[in-house]
């Protein structure tokens, strides 16, 4: 183990928070994970395995309190009776094995739910519709419901001690928490002592926390979630004026103050729209209001500037969601002067996704995300090789790299070879876009691991033949050689190609977001049609846009790159292209294409309900709807099948894009899958191919289903 470097030793004091003491400064914050109370033992092995990389805190996400607010068909913890408490408790054991605290985020969410699993009717400071898009309002409470869900809160903080928490949490952030609801003159209209002044909206908040310590004070350490700015300007709570007065009138109160911005967009704030300590100029201010300890976020992954915020006064405990799913063991790394193994947080909020979408967490940077128990894979540890099998890799963007990196901690020879001259593949362009410039640190990461390693060879501009592949003798070859943009449209909306779109006199003005990377210069107006609803079509308009072209973005989705709904970044995008001037039509599609007399293209557009016709004038047109494998390397050697044996291949895969193009995610997922499972041996098609969690009918019965040797 390298000494640590004593520039941060500040990182490892311990920290003192009420009744229980921190080993170190690092704080993992609640997050959510799709895993919740659907699948307790998946999640208490992933927050387990961050506690075994130096976490010195590791907090849950949002643990329902009670079916009064259920969040269903999301997967968040539960603690609505005692029931409950042996599926949490596997968490606490996770962490306390390996020296760490555990958090509870207790939370009452208000108007935030509609209650879709329970049907009990939503409760909100004021009569307000729920958050969602349901045809639901929250009703306004009285005293009597008040003083209910003081009671539920009191509980299941009860039940959190039971369950060995060490920090139970109220929680008043994201524009989530019903106290943050009544502090927030927008969420409260009333007129008792529950309302009016902000002494009168804090109560609420005031007395859960009371409750709370009364409850389990002498035991567990009593913690506030605050968001202390709404990013609203005067029509919310701001950190200069209510943020501030609230912490102020609240200041010695809990024993620890957990601070950041709402709501969970603003506060997980993508790297393409923010920077390593994005939250600073908002919570710099709390540390002065109060003697207890603070914590804070800002996508810290810097451990100079974790001591930068520390010694400034900023916070003091660095918190974490993001940089802690990117790198479970980043403490340990920190503190064993590891700094070129830290898997530094990206900021693309593909873990979001998981949450969003109710499913478990998975990480572009760490592929074992979500995996821990399921399927067993470790962060930092992987089985050594089987055999002394050769492996070629051909391909060296995220998937190759991670799958010769993996194999190479495996212990195989590895060969990594790429046409190109540089490595990275396709993040080599999705860098280059505004704002994106930390995807590149998937590649950079891998590099700097293969370039330890004596059994990994890189070759660059290396174009590979099938014969040439033969002739090498490798005994496993892995094709991940990614995947092309089409130029006739096909994709979701499109199932045969555009009309017109091949025509002599039109294709010569279609691009697709490759020949934009390779450098070809689009006329202006460009019209960009996106039918992919990732990032890839905004993030291009916004390039050309930048270059001083006239943009049009037509898309057959209600609004601009859907899919980062997902990611919490649609709002944001949508809205920067339109103060650029991009002119944006939404249930959009092209019927046709042709070349206009006066020069340019006439493009026909087509409203996606009604169908009713448009022109429209382009100079060039932009086309971004789906990918195509790049695998004519891998059809050439299935088709050369036969020489195998004669030349040492035992086996050839196709992975990655270049198997069924996918996200960044996907690409690294496939291969450090590859990695884990050569000589893993195949499973049968109809075999489930991890642990599945069984809840009995009656009672908590986790049953594990093995995965067959």
């Amino acid at each position: 183990m390298t000494q640590r470097d004593p520039r941060y030793d500040i990182l490892f004091e311990p920290v003192q928070i009420g009744p229980v003491t921190t080993k170190n400064r690092f704080y993992q914050v609640p997050h959510c994970n799709g895993m919740g109370h659907g699948k307790p033992q998946s999640l208490a092995a992933m927050r387990g395995v961050k506690a075994e990389g130096g976490w010195g805190v590791v907090c849950t996400e949002e643990i329902e309190i009670s079916p009064f607010s259920e969040i269903a068909p999301h997967f968040e913890g539960r603690l609505w009776d005692d029931a409950d408490i042996p599926a949490v408790r596997l968490m606490t054991d996770a962490c306390h094995a390996h020296g760490a605290l555990a958090g509870a985020e207790l939370f009452f969410n208000g108007y935030a739910t509609p209650n879709r699993y329970s049907r009990e009717i939503p409760m909100a400071p004021s009569h307000t519709p729920v958050r969602a898009t349901d045809p639901i309002q929250a009703r306004s409470m009285d005293k009597a419901d008040i003083a209910n869900v003081r009671r539920w809160h009191r509980a299941a903080a009860l039940r959190a001690r039971d369950a060995g928490f060490d920090i139970v949490y109220v929680y008043a952030g994201h524009d989530l928490g019903l106290p943050m609801h009544f502090i927030s003159r927008r969420t409260n209209r009333r007129t008792d002592e529950y309302g009016g002044s902000l002494e009168n909206r804090v109560r609420f908040l005031r007395e859960l926390i009371e409750d709370t310590k009364d409850a389990v004070g002498d035991r567990c350490a009593m913690a506030v979630r605050l968001a202390v700015d709404q990013l609203l300007g005067p029509l919310g709570i701001t950190s200069e004026n209510e943020g501030r007065d609230a912490i102020a009138m609240l200041a010695e109160l809990p024993d620890l103050w957990d601070v950041n911005i709402a709501d969970w967009s603003n506060d997980s704030q993508t790297a393409r729209f923010s920077q390593e300590g994005y939250q600073e100029q908002y919570i710099a201010h709390v540390k002065s209001l109060t003697t207890k300890p603070v914590v804070g976020v800002g996508r810290y992954t810097s451990p100079d500037a974790m001591v930068s915020a520390i010694k400034r006064g900023v916070m003091d405990l660095i918190g974490a969601a993001r940089p802690s799913i990117a790198d479970p063991f980043l403490p340990r790394k920190i503190e064993e002067g590891r700094f070129d193994d830290i898997r530094e947080c990206i900021g693309c909020n593909i873990c979001v996704t998981g949450d969003n979408l109710c499913v478990p967490i998975r990480c572009t940077q760490n592929p074992t995300m979500g995996e821990e128990w399921r399927k067993g894979w470790h962060p930092e540890r992987i089985a050594p090789a089987q055999s002394k099998d050769t492996v070629l890799v051909v391909g060296a963007g995220p998937t190759g790299l991670e799958l010769a990196r993996a194999l190479g901690q495996r212990g195989y020879e590895v060969a990594l070879a790429d046409a190109g001259t540089r490595v990275g593949g396709r993040l080599i362009n999705d860098a280059a876009l505004p704002g994106l410039a930390t995807w590149m640190r998937v590649a950079d990461h891998r590099m700097l691991q293969i370039q330890k390693m004596t059994n990994v060879n890189l070759y660059l501009d290396s174009r590979l033949s099938a014969s040439e592949v033969l002739e090498f003798g490798f005994n496993r070859v892995f094709i991940a050689t990614g995947a092309r943009w089409r130029k006739d449209g096909l994709g979701r909306q499109h199932r045969m190609a555009i009309d017109g779109i091949a025509n002599a006199d039109v294709a010569p003005k279609v691009f697709s977001p490759d020949d934009v990377f390779a450098g070809a210069a689009l006329p202006s107006p460009v019209l960009i049609y996106d039918d992919d609803h990732y990032y890839m079509a905004g993030a291009l308009a916004e390039r050309l846009g930048k270059q001083g072209l006239e943009v049009h973005l037509v898309t057959p989705s209600v609004k601009v790159s859907e899919f980062t709904d997902m990611t919490m970044e649609q709002q944001r995008i949508q809205a920067g292209l339109l103060k650029m001037g991009v002119q944006i039509r939404t249930t959009t599609s092209i019927a046709g294409v042709s070349a206009a007399p006066e020069g340019g293209l006439h493009v026909q557009l087509a409203n996606t309900y009604t169908d009713d016709r448009t022109p429209l004038h382009c100079a060039s047109l932009l086309l971004v709807t789906m990918r195509d494998p790049v695998d004519e390397l891998f059809t050439a050697l299935q088709a050369r099948q036969g020489e195998w044996q004669g030349a040492g291949i035992k086996a050839v895969q196709c992975v990655g894009d270049a198997f069924a193009p996918g996200t960044v995610a996907a690409a690294v997922y496939a291969g450090h899958r590859a990695a884990r499972e050569l000589d893993a041996g195949e499973l049968p098609m109809d075999t489930v191919p991890f642990r599945r969690e069984m809840v009995g009918i009656v009672g908590l019965d986790f049953r594990s289903y093995s995965v067959p040797k």
